[in-house]
């Protein structure tokens, strides 16, 4: 029997044996496990494309909710990475992210429907999987490093450092959660240094989501600019890496791909027609709250909750309210959901050959344009290739 690896042991390697729903402290704690990566996309979309607030938060809050129901474990909805990159830098018009958003939700569709997912499980090799994972875990801690950590100076170091030492030493606590001590100190750091009741006021105020139409031309142009470049990252992570993760970490609740593009499709034929943003699965954020000490679909209807409160409630000052909270305690809860990740390399015991393919899938994710298509067709293909010359020289 071999013995779990160090970030197993670190989280303790608790697995859920239950079912449903369990509110408790360490569901609270790993409720904030994803919310490093998903603020500031959510925040960048709304302000590059104007979309309504109060739409993109309660709808993201909503689809928090069914995959907790759906899932029975921490199984997190995020925006999707590659359209919120693309509507942040080329600030998409609304129209055509929602027309992007119904496309993307069709594809994935008519991929579960015709077996095409279940048929890319099977050619994918193990080794590619984990490159794609370890990639987007230097993706998250480079983010956390470069991003958060730098993003008040002095100060900020001194906050990241001190969140770094709570969470080193109380991770895998399921009595105190580090991730309940961090978020407490910057929530009182945020309301000593950072709040403003004025702010408060303005943005207090009931909104409710808008009922939104779609067109043809909309979809069109919305699969042209925004779902071609999303589909291959999003049958990477969203898709294979995240069923892995789910295997590794939950592997009693069997959860298999179709079910995964299944509900990633449902989210994505609801989200346009109330001005949401387009959602997909992520094997980060599913780590994420499991690190930090999430083992049922709990923490992610407290994670929704959050997003539901600030969307009928904050909406009209919500840029402003969500920035009160010090970035580099943020940034140190994603530092360690990136590391977590990679660490996900070493559960396999891969061979020689595989790790160097699982290496590069991680460095062509990171260094290129569409990086994690490229790693995904790259990987299988050396990987392949690999093993067809092994085979040769042994003959």
């Amino acid at each position: 029997m071999t013995s779990p690896g160090p970030y197993a042991m670190a989280s303790g390697w608790v697995r859920s044996k239950g079912r449903g729903i369990r509110f408790d402290r360490n569901e609270l704690a790993g409720a904030f496990g994803d919310i490093g990566t998903d603020l500031p996309l959510i925040i960048g979309m709304i302000l590059a494309s104007g979309m309504h607030s109060s739409s993109v938060l309660v709808m993201f809050g909503l689809m928090q909710y069914v995959t907790a129901v759906s899932y029975g474990m921490p199984m997190p909805v995020q925006p999707l990475k590659a359209v919120a990159v693309i509507v942040i830098t080329q600030k998409v018009a609304p129209g055509l992210i929602y027309g992007g958003g119904l496309a993307i939700g069709v594809v994935m569709l008519l991929l579960t429907v015709t077996g095409a997912i279940t048929w890319l499980t099977r050619v994918v090799p193990r080794a590619v999987v984990r490159g794609l994972q370890f990639g987007l875990g230097i993706q998250l801690s480079l983010l956390a490093l470069r991003d958060y950590v730098q993003s008040d100076g002095a100060r900020g170091y001194l906050l990241a450092a001190v969140a770094f030492a709570i969470i080193i030493v109380l991770l895998g606590n399921r009595r105190v959660p580090p991730a309940l001590i961090v978020i407490g100190l910057g929530v009182a750091y945020a309301f000593v240094f950072n709040l403003n009741g004025g702010l408060l006021a303005d943005a207090l105020g009931f909104t409710l989501p808008q009922v939104r139409t779609v067109t043809m031309d909309e979809v069109v142009a919305g699969f042209v600019l925004l779902t071609i470049p999303q589909i291959p990252l999003s049958l990477g992570n969203s898709v294979l890496a995240t069923r892995q993760a789910a295997e590794d970490l939950f592997p009693e609740k069997r959860i298999g791909v179709r079910k995964l593009s299944l509900t990633y499709a449902a989210m994505n034929l609801v989200n346009p027609w109330f001005g949401g943003v387009p959602t997909c699965h992520g094997s980060g954020g599913l780590v994420g709250h499991y690190t930090f000490g999430a083992r049922t679909g709990g923490s992610i209807i407290i994670y929704g909750s959050l997003f539901l409160v600030l969307g009928l409630f904050f909406a009209n000052g919500f840029e402003q309210v969500v920035r009160i909270f010090p970035l580099p305690m943020l940034g140190v809860l994603l530092l360690f959901e990136g590391v977590a990740l990679m660490q996900l390399v070493r559960k396999d015991g891969l061979e020689r050959d595989e790790f160097f393919v699982a290496l590069l899938v991680a460095l062509i994710a990171n260094g290129l344009p569409y990086g994690y298509a490229v790693a995904l067709v790259v990987g299988t293909a050396v990987h392949y290739f690999s093993r067809a010359a092994r085979a040769n020289l042994s003959r």
